[in-house]
């Protein structure tokens, strides 16, 4: 067994607050923190990525459609599409993101 601190955790290699809590053979968890007006400009995952909304709510857009995500939703995106997020609320904005790897 292996238990890791959010706090501890390596961070994302990218401009944002996020950290790495696990990396594993086709998985790979991330925990990202948005403060208010904070955005992730639109970008492509080759993979399937699964996002766990924690805290808050974000505005989230793909080249398809743009929708409010909130607390306790899990939203699923198919690999090769484009998506952003955007902090549109006065709160923080957490999401667990779950990420498939090639094996």
């Amino acid at each position: 067994m292996k238990i890791l601190r959010l706090n501890e955790a390596p961070k994302v290699p990218y401009n944002v607050d996020g950290h790495i809590l696990a990396q594993l053979p086709g998985v790979e968890v991330v925990h990202l923190s948005m403060k208010p007006g904070e955005k992730i400009e639109k970008h492509i995952n080759e993979n399937d990525v699964v996002f766990f909304v924690t805290e808050g709510k974000a505005m989230l857009e793909t080249d398809d459609e743009r929708v409010l995500v909130l607390k306790d939703q899990c939203i699923h995106i198919e690999g090769g599409k484009n998506r952003s997020f955007d902090n549109i609320s006065i709160s923080p904005f957490k999401v667990l993101v779950i990420k498939t790897k090639p094996v």
